[in-house]
């Protein structure tokens, strides 16, 4: 690398100022090499059109420890070395860091885990291991019976949201030490409970028995118990609202042979409502 007075363009060796010729304090790198005339130095390679050729980069290096410093201020910061020599600077592990790693280098550290995901997708998709064993997947519950007539909306009337007003109306006539909550595995139980009902008696189906416990309820060791009722004095059609639905089904529920344990002496409910093609409202009610 050579080095010119900013001033008279004299060249110098080392970046040493002031200019030997005209005493000038600062020096710059010289564009191109030249020689000790100030002459391109002939044994250089041509210069490739559109580029600037700046020579070989020096940095000054410790002896002892091979730290590199961009100016030669010792001692070193690595080792405390007190003496620091000019070098030619090398791309070589510049390049080695530089290299991209290969996808199995990447992956290495994670190879057990993606170990143990692929050997429980291939259990689970064997059969040897049931989904059933993850938290928050309990057992499917028996998918209800086909039952003429429907169980979601008739006559204007959205059945579902008649089921929730009916869970208020009983909770309104009950004590706060009577309370009890909705339970969706008791509600899927009246569901194919009720629907069976109305299979056998419009379609003279013979639904598959079930048990209780086939249906992922929080009633532990307590025993489901289920109440049928059937309201056939007003068709589904003489109802213009859910609230007004509801209404006569709780009473319904009040004034049945369950009526009291309907009121007290149980923890949670399920309830389903069907209409039956002929316009009557069968009613399932489920608790434990």
């Amino acid at each position: 690398m050579r080095w010119r007075c900013t001033r008279c363009e004299t060249p110098h060796a080392e970046r040493e100022p002031p200019c030997d010729a005209c005493g000038h304090d600062a020096l710059e790198r010289a564009v191109a090499p030249v020689t000790d005339g100030g002459e391109r130095d002939p044994d250089r390679e041509p210069i490739p059109a559109g580029t600037v050729d700046t020579g070989p980069e020096y940095v000054w290096a410790c002896p002892n420890c091979g730290r590199e410093h961009v100016r030669n201020t010792p001692p070193c910061a690595r080792c405390g070395n007190p003496d620091l020599e000019q070098v030619e600077r090398n791309y070589d592990d510049l390049e080695r860091d530089l290299a991209v790693p290969g996808w199995l280098e990447v992956a290495k550290p994670y190879l057990p885990i993606l170990v143990a995901v692929a050997l429980l997708v291939a259990l689970f998709a064997t059969g040897i291991v049931p989904p059933t064993v993850l938290p928050g997947i309990g057992p499917s519950s028996p998918a209800p019976p086909d039952a003429p007539g429907n169980g979601t909306e008739a006559a204007g009337i959205d059945l579902e949201a008649a089921e929730e007003l009916v869970h208020e109306r009983l909770e309104a006539e009950r004590n706060a030490s009577e309370s009890r909550r909705y339970d969706e595995g008791l509600d899927a139980y009246a569901e194919y409970q009720n629907r069976g009902f109305v299979a056998v008696e419009f379609d003279d189906a013979e639904p598959d028995a079930v048990r209780a416990d086939e249906f992922d309820h929080d009633c532990g060791d307590a025993r489901p118990v289920g109440a049928p009722l059937v309201l056939s004095e007003r068709s589904i059609d003489s109802y213009e609202t859910e609230s007004a639905l509801a209404a006569d089904i709780a009473a319904g529920l009040f004034s049945s042979r369950f009526g009291e344990e309907v009121r007290t002496g149980f923890d949670a409910e399920g309830l389903d409502l069907h209409v039956a093609p002929n316009g009557d409202i069968y009613i399932f009610y489920a608790t434990c």
